[in-house]
């Protein structure tokens, strides 16, 4: 098991195939995405990541994390993500990964923040019917209806999908699949929507459900300028 990537969303466009007909992308920035910190097992407990991306300033940051970045002599990040990772898989503190962790035709689990809507009403949060546009039916047209019995059972039963908050929670998308890699942008084009606003960031990281691709590099595509000390 290696790490994934955190990436942030940029928004959705479309691309064309070989046959000329068009994919709808959603477009990941990984530019910037580095390592600052690894969890051994021998002294945390269990084998993990941290990976940070985007740019902070450092009278922002809490004194821990000042103190975390120093040691790890990276720049504050404003997303710090850990992925847990096999034994084999951990990297260098430091090290810059590359948009070209994944590779084309690669199927990746994508995890992100859904855009908050507020109070919403049953019809929208819960997809409900509403109740019939005539018969009797007056002002309460997008109502959801009973909630419950009279005297038997004499309350409503937990759980039971009524109008209330909707969105912001974390929501992971399966197996989305790599259209494109731009790796000198730094940028990846994944089929389909992706949950979270522009801007956003989210989790991507190798298909739980299906065998990672034999070209995908392991344990991890490290940038070569970051791996020949500056000098490619």
């Amino acid at each position: 098991m290696r790490t994934g990537l955190i990436a942030q969303k940029l928004g959705m466009t479309r691309v064309f195939d070989d046959k000329g007909m068009h994919i709808p992308v959603t477009v990941l920035s990984v530019a910037g995405c580095q390592v600052t910190g690894i969890r051994t097992e021998e002294k945390d407990g269990y084998n993990a990541v941290q990976l940070g991306l985007g740019s902070k300033k450092a009278k922002n940051c809490s004194a821990s994390e000042r103190a975390n970045f120093a040691k790890a002599k990276v720049e504050p990040k404003a997303k710090v993500v850990e992925f847990r990772v096999a034994k084999d898989a951990l990297l260098d503190v430091g090290a810059e990964l590359s948009a070209e962790h994944f590779v084309i035709g690669q199927d990746v689990d994508v995890a992100g923040i859904t855009i908050g809507k507020g109070f919403a009403g049953g019809m929208k949060r819960h997809n409900f019917g509403g109740l019939n546009a005539s018969h009797g039916v007056s002002v309460s047209h997008r109502s959801i209806g009973s909630t419950g019995g009279r005297q038997d059972p004499g309350r409503t039963f937990k759980n039971k999908r009524m109008p209330g908050h909707m969105g912001v929670v974390r929501v992971t998308t399966l197996n989305l699949k790599v259209v494109q890699v731009d790796a000198e942008r730094g940028l990846l084009f994944v089929k389909g929507a992706i949950p979270g606003a522009e801007s956003g960031y989210v989790m991507v990281r190798d298909a739980v459900k299906k065998a990672r691709p034999a070209g995908a590099p392991y344990p991890a595509a490290i940038k070569l300028a970051q791996a020949a000390g500056g000098e490619a």
